[in-house]
């Protein structure tokens, strides 16, 4: 993550946004265009709660009114070890959302790819009982839940439990607790705050296999009286993928279950996959070449394909406004995008709707024109 925090930067930055349009004409922001569709949010980052990112946080009170927690609520950091808690960088993060009145997420109570081994575990490094790991998740979220009660307006409270073919995902939760810790940890999460909205969050939710799954646990969920308010679609997607038509199909899906729909986690990459492929960009020039593309910038016609990828989305979003509450972008800049890192560390993608410079990309103003269509 890099953060432009000097005095030098956050003047010119200043500069270009008052004089990106005329003095006695408003500056158009995606809140605004989008207040009576949906949600416009965006996740946070350390920069961001801690006050770093000047430049990002500018960014961040002009155009979104809905905020994540990126990282600093995953299990891994405020709770590291049984018991000790860290919720310094969580509590900026609150106070921040607060501060500008915006709809707080907190991300996520119960997720298998970023929970402490100690959650699963004795001192000898033997897995523990059923008993003791549903013990150890309900103080987890009593805990955190309860610090925000009333606070924090929604809860992702399990994330990706469910594979792309609609099997469940044979995590440490599911294998010790069994297909059960979701009901428990929904359970858990409206124990703490009953007025808080509680949501499943997953990826690739436009396979049919995952579709169909999720559905079933929702309608299972709602059968056994355990409160669930939404599904977290998440949208890290790329120029060819997901196909919108089956992304449409799940919008409708999970719109039929009476809970609320939100796109989470929005980026769009530009860049290959590695398929299998693990070597680091910088082994060879040949494979830096074929795996960061773009590195000095991107050609025109990549530049209007993104464009029209991001437009064809946000169009698929306003038809289906009435069923979608939220869109949530993963991050503000193209600087501190996760996709820099992942799967390949260390090569420049370009997946938001903001750039290196901290000014909207053109795709930023033909987003609001498709609001006055």
């Amino acid at each position: 993550m890099k953060l432009t925090t000097t005095w030098l930067a956050t003047i010119a930055g200043a500069l270009l946004l008052s004089c990106s349009t005329p003095q006695n004409e408003e500056a158009p922001s995606l809140k605004k265009a989008y207040q009576d569709k949906f949600l416009i949010g965006t996740a946070l980052n350390a920069g961001h709660n801690y006050g770093t990112d000047t430049l990002g946080i500018a960014v961040i009170r002009e155009h979104f009114n809905a905020i994540v927690a990126e990282n600093c609520m995953k299990s891994m950091h405020i709770q590291p070890t049984e018991g000790v808690f860290f919720f310094d960088e969580a509590d900026h993060f609150v106070q921040f959302g607060e501060e500008n009145n915006m709809y707080i997420t907190g991300h996520t109570l119960v997720w298998h790819s970023q929970a402490p081994d100690w959650f699963f575990i004795n001192e000898k490094g033997e897995d523990v009982s059923r008993e003791v790991v549903i013990e150890r998740i309900k103080n987890h979220i009593y805990t955190l839940v309860g610090r925000y009660k009333g606070r924090v307006k929604g809860w992702d409270v399990v994330n990706e439990a469910i594979l792309d073919d609609g099997s469940w995902r044979n995590t440490k939760f599911k294998e010790i607790v069994g297909d059960d810790y979701i009901k428990l940890a929904f359970q858990f999460a409206h124990e703490a705050d009953p007025e808080a909205e509680l949501y499943y969050n997953d990826y690739a939710m436009a396979q049919e296999g995952k579709r169909n799954s999720v559905v079933e646990l929702v309608k299972q969920l709602q059968a056994e009286g355990i409160r669930i308010d939404g599904i977290g679609m998440q949208g890290h997607m790329g120029m060819d993928y997901p196909d919108i038509n089956e992304f449409e199909k799940s919008i409708d899906a999970f719109a039929a279950l009476g809970v609320k729909v939100m796109i989470t986690e929005m980026d769009i990459t530009l860049l290959p996959f590695p398929a299998g492929e693990t070597a680091e960009v910088s082994l060879t020039a040949e494979y830096q070449e074929k795996m960061n593309p773009y590195a000095a910038g991107l050609p025109a016609e990549v530049e209007a394909a993104f464009n029209k990828r991001y437009s064809d989305f946000f169009a698929l979003f306003l038809k289906h406004s009435d069923k979608i509450s939220r869109v949530t972008l993963w991050g503000v800049t193209d600087n501190d995008t996760w996709r820099n890192d992942w799967p390949v560390p260390g090569r420049t993608d370009y997946p938001l709707l903001f750039g290196r410079d901290y000014q909207p990309k053109p795709v930023v103003q033909q987003l609001i024109d498709l609001t006055k269509e």
